[in-house]
């Protein structure tokens, strides 16, 4: 993967000074552009559509809640064959964001005891400014989505049978000399 620029190739910046009581629906896709670098940033072959539906509403008194579905169809490189493999992500966005120096933003060590649930809620991530990136949102869901070792269906190691001789090639030999075996 590329190192990370400071923006993301999606972002869509949502004001939430003012966001009314129930919220706003915000839907965008990914241009052909950005869905390359999408591609580059995340180690695919090719990101051939990228879009989000997201409700952004008003959380407690100045949190953010975030809800909604990222969705893409991507092309991946078989970790067995490196062939080109087609996979479609529709993933969940569910997150809770809050403004830096917010009371649901401080953790004090010495007074607050944190109590963490294996399937409780993550804690609130905090943003700044009167600005939320719900694109570079979407974008962290879809990057969760992206199977980490893609492999095409039916592909896989061929084992030698037990007995069988295998023929390591001239890069086992190499090895045997540097090894001092050979």
């Amino acid at each position: 993967m590329e190192t990370r620029p400071e923006k993301s190739p999606v972002s869509y910046e949502v004001n939430v000074r003012n966001l009314p009581a129930k919220g706003v629906t915000v839907t965008f896709a990914a241009d052909p552009n950005q869905c390359g670098e999408l591609a580059r940033l995340h180690g695919l072959l090719s990101v051939e559509h990228f879009s989000a539906e997201l409700a952004v509403r008003p959380w407690k008194k100045d949190g953010v809640q975030v809800l909604g579905r990222v969705q893409a169809d991507i092309t991946q490189a078989c970790i067995v064959t490196l062939e080109p493999l087609p996979a479609r992500i529709d993933e969940e966005v569910s997150a809770i964001l809050v403004p830096e120096g917010s009371r649901l933003s401080r953790i004090d060590d010495e007074t607050v005891e944190l109590v963490i649930q294996a399937e409780g809620d993550d804690l609130p991530e905090v943003f700044s400014g009167d600005s939320v990136d719900v694109g570079a949102l979407a974008e962290e869901f879809f990057e969760l989505a992206i199977d980490p070792y893609p492999r095409k269906e039916g592909s896989g190691l061929e084992l030698p049978v037990q007995g069988e001789e295998i023929d390591a090639g001239p890069l086992y030999e190499a090895l045997k000399k540097l090894k001092g075996n050979g």
